[in-house]
């Protein structure tokens, strides 16, 4: 993959929680700060959000655009969030919240990398138990590879 998708900017951890729209408007705001996506991007984010969940259980949800609003990304990058409160997803208990933006088919390995790793469930404990940004930073770089 050409260059890296996720770099410390790109991590954050909240105590508190968030509603499902803020937590994409982070997350888009994230990939837009970082120099990947248009301000668009929040709006393609919303539209597949209502056609599918982008809940992918173990408490991890990985909102992302749609294939019709592809124009709206610019590079690869991924923007982590965990809310330590929880966010409240279409039912569901989130507390990741991973943005993603994917030119090309570059999308589908990102996320068969996150499915893996929150596929284990002692893995997704030690990432909750990551105390800094870094240290969770730290745990989430093999995106990098």
């Amino acid at each position: 993959m050409a260059g890296e998708v996720l770099n410390i900017g790109q991590v954050r951890i909240h105590s508190g929680s968030a509603t499902t729209e803020e937590a994409m408007r982070e997350a888009a705001d994230m990939l837009e700060a970082a120099g990947a996506v248009t301000s668009e991007y929040y709006d393609a984010m919303l539209q597949r959000e209502r056609t599918v969940s982008t809940y992918m259980g173990n408490e991890l949800a990985i909102p992302h655009g749609t294939n019709e609003t592809k124009d709206t990304i610019l590079s690869s990058a991924l923007a982590v969030i965990r809310y330590d409160g929880g966010v409240d997803w279409g039912g569901e208990p989130v507390r990741f919240v991973i943005g993603i933006a994917g030119r090309g088919d570059e999308h589908l390995e990102i996320l068969s990398q996150i499915a893996l790793l929150f596929s284990d469930e002692d893995e997704v404990e030690k990432l909750k138990a990551a105390s800094t940004p870094e240290e969770l930073f730290a745990m989430l770089s093999a995106v990098n590879e």
